[in-house]
């Protein structure tokens, strides 16, 4: 038998449910036959892509058979491949990829399966390292295939493919030969037709030296990692949902390219020419991922999620004392004008109209500051104010109607402030806690 059991210790699979993803070639053969033998709890998963007509409908038959002999529950699924493809304008490797994967999932969850066993192996490590390569690849690119990624976990990845195939000639195994694998079209079969070889030509012990290396390669990742996370520790400030990276402390580091991409990678940024520009830039440029949004603001970077500037209302009803969503404010009826402040106003309640609604900027809003004469746009009143991009964005607007009443926090609109006419005050507190920012120029 294979050397498994150090692996079945790792993944303590002897305890654990595991689906197998079985094509019935070779490598997905010996893995279900190994865990079979080692008594672990197994389901089989077959995709049928409909790909290779009868000879699809064929390898189907034959892991319901080989299931079958082995008393192993086994399931099936029939895809059209062709048609997804179409509908999604993807290729055939890929369409396979989601779809068989997704199904996995899914079968994985209802069995209530601890693990999804995939039969990658030595070989198929070396051939993602060279495809890796010849694109032009970071340190991460070339780590090979992982052993375990959340629930996929490869149990056969230490093994090369002629010691699978010794395995099933040595424990009288049959499997089936999928035709599409003697073509040269796809890079992967291209590479195992031609390169795998030569470069095993060169030492007799090539996987396992390349195996070595990779061991090495994952020791250097490890270590990178281990410092590029001590380095966010010491530039990197999480508050409010908001990450505030300390650009200047970056602008003095070596290796900046690396640096950035090890930092700012995993939050969909890929330009490095971009960031490097961003440094230098002044406040209010921002750059944009497809998750993420990165805001210069004076000598800091602000990352934060992108999403889109909140369109939600929330009403206030009529007599309503308080609310303490989405902001906390407090509603009392008084005799008399207090002390105005950021925080606190005092408005003509006859003038008010319910429900009041509390919402962010929109375009074309505008009011009539407290103190001044006449309407102001409140685009021009943020620029006055110096308002940060994000201020403007999480600037809250205590409205009556489309009329603002409270820029809150910062401006009552003139038009609701009480006189000697006024007969009924509502006072109005903001108790929520301000974020402070850096001020644009």
């Amino acid at each position: 038998m294979l050397d498994l059991e150090n692996h079945i210790t790792r993944y303590s699979l002897l305890s654990k449910r595991v689906l197998v993803a079985i094509s019935g070639g070779l490598d997905s053969v010996v893995l279900t036959h190994c865990l079979y033998r080692l008594g672990v709890d197994i389901i089989l998963a077959h995709c049928n892509f409909q790909l290779r007509g009868a000879e699809s409908d064929a390898d189907q038959q034959f892991v319901v058979d080989f299931g079958d002999k082995l008393n192993i529950e086994t399931l099936v699924k029939r895809f059209d491949t062709k048609k997804y493809i179409s509908e999604n304008q993807t290729n055939t490797q890929l369409a396979a990829r989601k779809l068989r994967y997704e199904w996995f999932e899914t079968v994985a969850t209802e069995k209530q399966c601890d693990y999804i066993a995939v039969a990658h192996h030595a070989d198929d490590n070396l051939e993602t390292f060279i495809i890796h390569l010849s694109r032009g690849t970071g340190l991460d690119g070339l780590l090979g295939i992982p052993p375990k990624n959340g629930k996929i976990i490869r149990p056969l990845l230490a093994f090369s493919r002629d010691e699978l195939y010794q395995y099933a000639v040595e424990n009288q195994l049959s499997w089936r030969e999928d035709s599409s694998n003697a073509s040269d079209v796809y890079l992967r079969n291209n590479i195992r037709h031609h390169i795998s070889p030569k470069l095993k030509e060169l030492h007799p012990t090539f996987i396992q030296n390349f195996q070595q290396t990779l061991f090495h390669l994952q020791q250097t990742a490890d270590f990178v990692d281990f410092h590029i996370s001590e380095l966010k520790k010491n530039i990197f400030t999480e508050e409010n949902n908001r990450i505030f990276v300390d650009s200047e402390a970056l602008k003095q580091l070596q290796n900046i390219d690396f640096v950035l991409h090890k930092l700012f990678y995993p939050y969909g940024f890929s330009n490095l020419q971009d960031l490097k520009q961003l440094l230098e830039s002044e406040s209010g440029k921002q750059l944009f991922s497809s998750s993420h949004r990165l805001l210069k603001n004076r000598n800091q970077w602000i990352l934060e999620s992108k999403t889109e500037i909140s369109e939600e209302i929330y009403q206030i009803k009529e007599f309503s004392e308080s609310i303490d969503f989405p902001i906390r404010l407090h509603f009392d009826f008084v005799e008399e004008v207090g002390e105005f402040s950021d925080n606190q106003i005092f408005v003509d309640a006859d003038l008010i109209n319910y429900p009041l609604v509390i919402r962010h900027k929109k375009d074309g809003d505008y009011f009539y500051p407290f103190g001044m004469v006449g309407k102001k746009k409140l685009s021009k009143f943020f620029k006055d104010e110096k308002y940060s991009l994000i201020e403007k964005e999480q600037q809250w607007l205590l409205c009556s109607g489309a009329d603002i009443v409270w820029v809150v926090g910062r401006r009552l609109d003139n038009r609701f402030k009480v006189t000697k006419n006024t007969r009924k005050i509502l006072k109005i507190q903001f108790f929520e806690k301000k974020i402070q920012f850096y001020l644009e120029e």
